[in-house]
C-alpha cells in the first residue's frame, strides 16, 4: 500500500530562516514542530514553525525527493518558490484542514 505524503517549507515570526521537510501526515508534522517536541532540532532552535509553503504528493518517495530537490537550491530559488505559491508568507497552516484533503 502506497502513503501520500507533503514536502513543506516553515520558517520564524520574520521570515528569516527557512527550513524544508516531508511528512507522511503534515498537519501532525506541523503541530510537532510548532511544539518544539524535539527541542535540540533546527526548527525548534530556530524558532521555525509557520507553515509558508507546501505541495502534496500521491507517495511520500516523491515528497522526499522534492524536499532533497528544494533543499539543494539557493535560498533565493527557495523565496522566489514560497511566493508564488504564497506571496503574503501567510501561515497557512489554519487552512490545512479546510484544503489539505481536496
Amino acid at each position: 500500500m502506497e502513503r501520500g505524503g507533503s514536502t513543506y517549507i516553515i520558517t520564524n515570526r520574520h521570515n528569516s530562516v527557512i527550513y524544508t521537510g516531508s511528512a507522511v501526515d503534515l498537519i501532525s508534522r506541523i503541530q510537532e514542530h510548532r511544539l518544539k517536541e524535539n527541542p535540540q532540532s533546527f526548527s525548534a532552535r530556530y524558532n521555525c514553525y509557520k507553515l509558508v509553503y507546501y505541495q502534496n504528493f500521491s507517495r511520500i518517495e516523491e515528497a522526499r525527493e522534492h524536499e532533497r530537490y528544494i533543499k539543494g537550491k539557493s535560498r533565493q530559488f527557495k523565496i522566489k518558490l514560497i511566493r508564488e505559491f504564497n506571496p503574503d508568507w501567510n501561515d497557512l497552516f489554519d487552512q490545512l484542514g479546510e484544503s489539505y484533503f481536496k
